[in-house]
């Protein structure tokens, strides 16, 4: 056994000379929040990159949540996945919004859209669906729901940075997408987020509100809040943008060894890839058959952190499963048995850019020899 930790992720940071070229103009500038200048290079450099018309900067992807909510005045229910981060569902909260769980999609692990209309209501305003690990959602089978039912679509694209679907970025599908950029993300700004939209209004309505609703030093029209990101924010993912081609190219190269090592054992079994899809390789989750593969996927989980390699139960336990949403009725087991399976047997695996053959390599002769 090795002193040596190996955790889900670790950030890559790149060389520190170039953050102090950066630092060094802040300092001149004396700016450092309030739609700085590097922040609104930063907002022009992203929308070309990611190939999206808008795009609004945030102090975290939590806080962009709740503002696309309140963008769009979504009320009364909103349908969304209980498989994934908790401030998915806890930005509803935050607007007094009503989750409404449905069940994911057994392959893509995402929200199932073929059950989707069967949770509509009278009360419903809004479908929030997350493309987990970066996998796209089915788009246009939402988008064609969305339709018919008069509803808004905003998507949790916390994983989704440079996604593409036949070329074009997941970005650009729905009312809304939401990014996250915090430190663990494929693309970061040390903790960060943003709003993506389609046209130039709303973002002057998204800029408001995310500097407390003012129109000018003497006019409010909402309740906003401070989501600002500052100057340093800004600067980092200047910074980053410069190498994150280099380090998606890195995390592709580990996927591609996990896919090689593991695809012919017993019990695992990962995510296809689907060939019209860009990926980002945010994260590797496996799922674990106990009967086939001789452990169990805690079993498994627990002899990885013998030998200090922590791997992480994305996403255990459910949101639904949490006190705050026991009791709404969507949330119950009997709604949401993929959803549960799913949970009980997903493991993610070490990923990142720095993750050395030599490490991989380790994790994947335990994960075969289970011992």
């Amino acid at each position: 056994m090795t002193n040596k930790k190996i955790y889900v992720t670790q950030p890559a940071l790149p060389p520190l000379e170039e953050f102090g070229d950066y630092l060094k103009q802040i300092w001149d500038n004396k700016i450092l929040t309030n739609n700085g200048p590097f922040h609104q290079e930063l907002e022009k450099r992203l929308a070309e990159y990611l190939g999206v018309k808008y795009i609004s900067l945030f102090c975290n992807g939590t806080i962009a949540l709740l503002t696309a909510l309140q963008t769009l005045g979504v009320k009364g229910e909103v349908i969304t996945t209980p498989f994934s981060f908790v401030a998915t569902a806890h930005s509803l909260l935050w607007n007094n919004l009503t989750p409404v769980f449905v069940d994911i999609d057994p392959l893509t692990y995402n929200l199932d859209p073929s059950k989707i209309e069967k949770a509509i209501t009278k009360n419903t305003s809004a479908i929030m669906p997350v493309h987990v690990y970066g996998t796209p959602c089915d788009v246009n089978a939402v988008q064609k729901i969305a339709d018919k039912h008069n509803l808004k679509v905003i998507y949790d694209a916390a994983h989704a940075f440079g996604v593409k679907i036949n070329g074009d970025s997941v970005l650009n599908y729905g009312d809304l997408s939401v990014l996250s950029f915090h430190a663990t993300k494929t693309y970061n700004t040390i903790e960060g987020g943003a709003i993506i939209c389609h046209d130039k209004e709303t973002k002057e309505k998204i800029d408001k509100l995310k500097n407390f609703g003012f129109v000018d030093e003497t006019t409010v029209i909402e309740a906003g809040i401070n989501g600002k990101m500052n100057e340093i924010q800004a600067a980092f993912g200047l910074m980053y943008l410069d190498h994150v081609d280099e380090y998606i190219a890195k995390r592709k190269k580990v996927v591609e060894n996990y896919t090689a090592s593991l695809k012919d054992i017993d019990g695992i079994s990962m995510l296809d890839v689907n060939s019209e899809v860009t990926s980002n390789y945010s994260y590797f989750p496996i799922v674990i058959d106990r009967d086939a593969f001789g452990i169990s996927r805690d079993n498994l989980y627990d002899l990885l952190k013998t030998h200090n390699i922590f791997a992480r139960r994305y996403f255990y336990p459910l949101i639904s499963s949490f006190d705050m949403y026991k009791g709404f009725d969507s949330a119950k087991l009997s709604n949401l048995s993929i959803a549960n399976a799913v949970a009980d047997k997903v493991l993610c695996l070490p990923l990142f850019p720095e993750l050395s053959p030599e490490d991989q390599n380790k994790i994947i002769k335990i994960i075969i020899d289970r011992k």
